[in-house]
This record gives C-alpha cells, sequence and structure tokens, in this order.
C-alpha cells in the first residue's frame, strides 16, 4: 500500500502503518525528519519546489528526479507500506504516489489509478509536471497526464488529509 500525507503528519502516520520506507518530496531539508522506525536506506528526499516551470531561485521537478522515485519504488519489497509526503500531502506527494503506483503496475490502465486517487483524496491535485516527466520515463505515452486531467483540481485545501493508495 502506498499512503501519503503532509509534513505535519509524517511521525503519527509512520507509526500507525508501520511504514517501512518513505519518501519526501519537499526543498527545505531543515523540515525532514526521518522516522525512526525507517532506515535510512529506506528514505528517499526529493528537492524539489512545488512547481511546474523552472523559476529562478526554486527547484524544479527534473527527469533525474523522477528516475530516482521509480527506481526507490521498484526496489521496494512491499513488505510494509511505503509512505510519500510533501509540505501539504496535496500535489507532489500525489504526483509521486500516482507516479509509483504506474510504475509498479505496468498493466494497470492510468485512468483507473487516477480514478482511485480521485476516491482516496478529494484534495489530490497532483504535480503536473512530477505527471508528466514520470509519464515520458515510464512510457506511458501521455495517458498519465490524460488521466489526470481528468479528475482534475482536488478540492481547495491548506493541508490535504492522509490516506492510502492500494496498488495491488
Amino acid at each position: 500500500m502506498i499512503h501519503v500525507c503532509s509534513l505535519a503528519r509524517v511521525p503519527q502516520v509512520a507509526n500507525q502503518i508501520g511504514a517501512s520506507h518513505v519518501i519526501t518530496l519537499l526543498r527545505d531539508v531543515d523540515l525532514i525528519v526521518r522516522p525512526p522506525n525507517v532506515a535510512p536506506d529506506n528514505h528517499l528526499i526529493i528537492h524539489v519546489d512545488d512547481i511546474t516551470c523552472p523559476i529562478d531561485g526554486y527547484t524544479h521537478p527534473c527527469e533525474e528526479h523522477i528516475g530516482e522515485l521509480i527506481d526507490f519504488v521498484q526496489a521496494w519489497d512491499r513488505a510494509a507500506p511505503l509512505l510519500v509526503h510533501c509540505y501539504a500531502g496535496i500535489s507532489r506527494s500525489t504526483a509521486a504516489a500516482f507516479a509509483a503506483a504506474c510504475a509498479l503496475q505496468p498493466q494497470r490502465d492510468e485512468t483507473d489509478i487516477a480514478q482511485a486517487l480521485r476516491r482516496a483524496s478529494p484534495t489530490a491535485t497532483p504535480n503536473a509536471l512530477i505527471v508528466s516527466l514520470a509519464d515520458q520515463v515510464l512510457g506511458r505515452r501521455g495517458r498519465m497526464v490524460e488521466a489526470v486531467q481528468m479528475i482534475g483540481r482536488g478540492a481547495e485545501a491548506y493541508e490535504g488529509r492522509p490516506f492510502c493508495l492500494q496498488i495491488d
């Protein structure tokens, strides 16, 4: 299972679900604290801002970041849950969870995964650049982008509620 939450909820959710692996998508590394039950090698930190195009002074997601994300989730043994978080649990983390689900289930329809994401989180608004890059890296030919566009922008919120995205 892939769980998603905000930075503020990481300690509680990681402990509650017994996460063995964590993906952090934050630029501000001073905010990052690895949960004590997660080994250092099982914590991927992707230093990116929540932007969808290059902006001076900010770090935008790039293909290298997505490659690291895909490699990390494909190495995850799935014996215990994976926790993905960003600052608010709405954009970067939901895009990464969607990308992870697509990477782990290459036979599953992207629309099905996106609809499952929407059902799990009414606030999910996956970062369009992360989704587009993952679509390219995974060779999904624009289907991931289309699927996320189909579910539309999530409900406005300052912080998303923790949720789980089921994978087979």
